[in-house]
């Protein structure tokens, strides 16, 4: 069998078929594995960096059972329990961090301890108690058209707690304002995040460039179990009728019949020829599906210039910034700042955009005010996610109408935004239904 797409959907479906003994061939039409998740070498600067900051959390569950598959687990740093430090304009530092209570009450606690807040909106955090626990449970989740900023309305939830603490979580995984994301996917992250295990909240870091933390791993764990993956492997999968009738990657042609389409919503169409009407009603509705951009601003100092892996800086247009010195070996900083839901940054230019990011660091952080920036590099990643907005199209299951056919990635109908877990899901989902 073939899987088109060699993202964290791909690799996670084929590394379940081979873990099973089956043969798989992987086909990746970039020249690097990792889709939207992955690093490449800067064209400007040669310097290799990653397509953007992807942070992962304890409870994803399915990505870690793809990341021991493959022998990847290691290359992650998961945090004892959830802690966040933030800087504010001043660069005054104050630290989000939970103690050792059961879950949602972990939380609670950090927030209650946050001196960053005043004590009016730590005791409004209170009051999404019961909605948590909830959500937990699976109830709760049915909000209908009621976005973010209105279902955080609803629970009493405003003041610096919201600007700190709930819209730039809600940014951050769902990629959109939280006045245009709808709610359901915000609280079944939080139901994840919260759920039993107090770890699940723990914020995970890759200690590789993405490339290195999981594709490369998984590519070796796919060929010592006598699969193949091949990179520059353009394919379209031929339909006719209710069935697959095979594939072409340039001048080959297989006769493959059971396919795993991993490939991005705004690609989908483009993967087929021949026809099959089946599939009609699931194309257009992944075309109708608006993207959502996110920038990423690397910048290279002549020092290093903080101490934590991590900050976020509230109020600002790049919401986080990450050290990446023990991803990518440096010893100055190398700080990758991240603007999510990044629509009126994305049409800025690379100077601008540059400018903006170093004036807010020396502005947040003391340690970068005296530091030399050596060079600037932009990401733009302007289909980073699908829109999480009430009205958009249905997203599909990873079975389809046509026989031998399958979904993944993270698009797919998992219940969570575009994150690396939906994808691992997703991934997991499509490689059991094939073996069934």
């Amino acid at each position: 069998m073939i899987v088109v797409g060699a993202g964290i959907a791909g690799l996670a479906a084929a590394g379940a078929r081979a873990e099973a003994g089956r043969r798989v061939l992987v086909l990746e039409a970039r020249g690097q594995l990792g889709g939207r998740a992955t690093a490449f070498v800067d064209r400007a600067t040669g310097e290799l960096v990653d397509n953007g900051q992807h942070v992962l959390f304890g409870c994803y569950h399915e990505t870690f059972t793809f990341f021991r598959r493959v022998g990847a687990d290691a290359h992650v740093r998961v945090q004892p329990s959830l802690e966040v430090p933030y800087l504010d304009a001043s660069g005054r530092r104050s630290v989000l961090k939970c103690p050792q209570l059961p879950s949602p009450l972990h939380l609670l606690g950090a927030i209650l301890d946050w001196d960053a807040l005043p004590w009016s909106d730590r005791l409004r955090a209170l009051r999404v108690a019961v909605p948590l626990l909830r959500a937990r449970r699976g109830l709760g989740l049915q909000t209908g058209d009621e976005t973010v900023s209105q279902w955080l309305t609803r629970h009493g939830q405003r003041g610096r707690l919201r600007e700190w603490l709930w819209e730039p979580l809600a940014i951050a995984a769902l990629n959109q304002s939280p006045a245009e994301a709808a709610a359901a996917p915000f609280l079944r992250v939080l139901a994840l995040m919260f759920g039993p295990d107090p770890r699940d909240a723990s914020i995970v870091l890759p200690t590789t460039p993405l490339h290195e933390m999981y594709a490369l791993p998984a590519r070796r764990f796919i060929e010592s179990r006598g699969g193949e993956v091949r990179t520059h492997a353009l394919a379209r999968v031929h339909l006719a009728g209710h069935r697959v009738t095979g594939v072409d990657v340039r001048n080959e042609s297989s006769g493959a019949s059971r396919i795993i389409a991993a490939v991005p919503w705004f690609a989908l169409a483009q993967l087929f020829t021949g026809a099959s009407s089946l599939m009609d009603s699931t194309i257009a509705a992944a075309s109708r599906m608006a993207s959502k951009p996110i920038v990423t601003v690397n910048l290279w100092y002549d020092r290093a210039v903080m101490e934590d892996a991590f900050v976020g800086l509230p109020g600002r247009a790049m919401q986080w910034v990450f050290d990446k010195r023990q991803a990518f070996g440096e010893r100055a900083s190398h700080l990758s700042l991240v603007s999510s839901g990044a629509g009126d940054l994305v049409g800025l230019d690379n100077e601008a955009l540059v400018t903006l990011a170093a004036r807010e660091v020396a502005e947040s952080i003391p340690g970068a005010r005296n530091a030399l920036l050596r060079r600037g590099t932009v990401i733009r990643e302007k289909h980073a996610t699908f829109s999480l907005a009430p009205g958009q199209p249905l997203r599909p299951a990873v079975e389809t109408p046509v026989e031998g056919l399958f979904l993944a990635g993270d698009w797919i109908d998992t219940g969570l935004p575009g994150t690396i877990e939906s994808a691992a899901i997703a991934g997991h989902r499509a490689a059991g239904a094939l073996l069934k």
